[in-house]
């Protein structure tokens, strides 16, 4: 159980760039943060989706993140903390409320194998049965759990976060990334020659952007020559396939199951939906959203909504549903 002041919370916000707007004392506290139907007393709540306008009136919740137009919605004993985005106001603090932070503790186990070309910076923490081969640079504060794989040819910014059974081989991760359980990156890709079924040697790297995140047995190949990308603060949910040469913008938020074949260049901010798949050497531009379960076959300019399969305008594709249903 926590015990965090109201004003270490609107400190936060504020450095955000969120205005916080609310009468709640300085030296408050808030001992948990909970959905609206869970909280008690002492606890944090939010208020983003008005699918849950009922529970939000039944809250047990001290105090709530909220915009100003559904305050007047909330009992008598949940004070309003006014701010315009409740979502991002709970992703800000949810590190507060959290027992479970992952952080080196800068220490080495004796049941870890070092490579002595290895180069290590301070405060690294290597957990049991973890190797870490030749040509390998590792930043300050590293975590890397047990069971890993950590080389050859891998460079780890500072501040990474490496959950058990991963392997990284041929690969940059820049700071601050987390790499969640079972995560395979910078292995061979997968290329050869169609009639022959010639391998292709692939002698390229991944390049994994600062701040971003890797889901669970999620797969990144390595590049034939140059480099597979993926940007900064960028969000890959499980299960995820990225193949060889895909270049991914910053602020990517891809789902889990989703499945994007060789070469394909995605622009920044772009959203795709669980279990899409997407064909080789194709562009889609910044700012597009991809409805889970379609099939990308064409280039998607900029500031897009596709679905379906073949993935089309989403406009298009809501009146096809419509037109087929009253067929039916």
């Amino acid at each position: 159980m926590k015990n965090i002041k109201f004003i270490h919370i609107k400190n936060i916000l504020e450095k955000n760039s969120l205005q916080v707007i609310s009468k709640i004392s300085s030296n408050e506290i808030f001992n948990k943060i909970k959905t609206l139907a869970n909280s008690t007393e002492n606890d944090i709540t939010f208020f983003s989706n008005k699918k849950y306008l009922n529970d939000l009136k039944k809250t047990g919740a001290k105090a709530c993140f909220i915009q100003k137009e559904y305050a007047s919605y909330l009992p008598q004993n949940c004070l309003p903390i006014i701010v315009e985005d409740p979502y991002f106001a709970l992703a800000l603090i949810s590190s507060l409320f959290n027992n479970e932070l992952i952080q080196s503790n800068g220490i080495i186990s004796k049941n870890s194998i070092i490579k002595s070309s290895s180069k290590f910076s301070n405060n690294i923490q290597i957990n049991s049965f973890t190797t870490v081969y030749e040509n390998v640079e590792i930043g300050a504060n590293v975590y890397i759990g047990s069971n890993c794989s950590i080389g050859p040819n891998v460079v780890i910014g500072k501040n990474v976060v490496i959950s058990n059974n991963v392997s990284v081989v041929n690969s940059i991760i820049e700071e601050g990334c987390v790499i969640k359980s079972g995560a395979r990156i910078g292995e061979t890709g997968f290329g050869f020659e169609m009639k022959t079924k010639q391998k292709i040697t692939h002698s390229g790297n991944v390049i994994i952007g600062k701040h971003s995140s890797i889901g669970s047995n999620t797969t990144i190949d390595r590049a034939v020559f140059d480099s597979t990308i993926l940007g900064e603060y960028s969000n890959i949910d499980n299960l995820v396939q990225i193949a060889h040469n895909v270049n991914i913008g910053n602020f990517a938020v891809i789902a889990a199951q989703v499945g994007i074949a060789g070469s394909t260049k995605i622009g920044d901010n772009v959203k795709i939906g669980g279990q899409s798949g997407i064909s080789g050497h194709l562009l889609i531009g910044d700012n597009v959203t991809i409805a889970g379960k379609s099939g990308v076959t064409k280039n998607i300019p900029s500031n897009k909504i596709v679905a379906g399969f073949p993935a089309k305008d989403i406009s298009l594709w809501k009146k096809e549903i419509i037109k087929n249903s009253l067929k039916k």
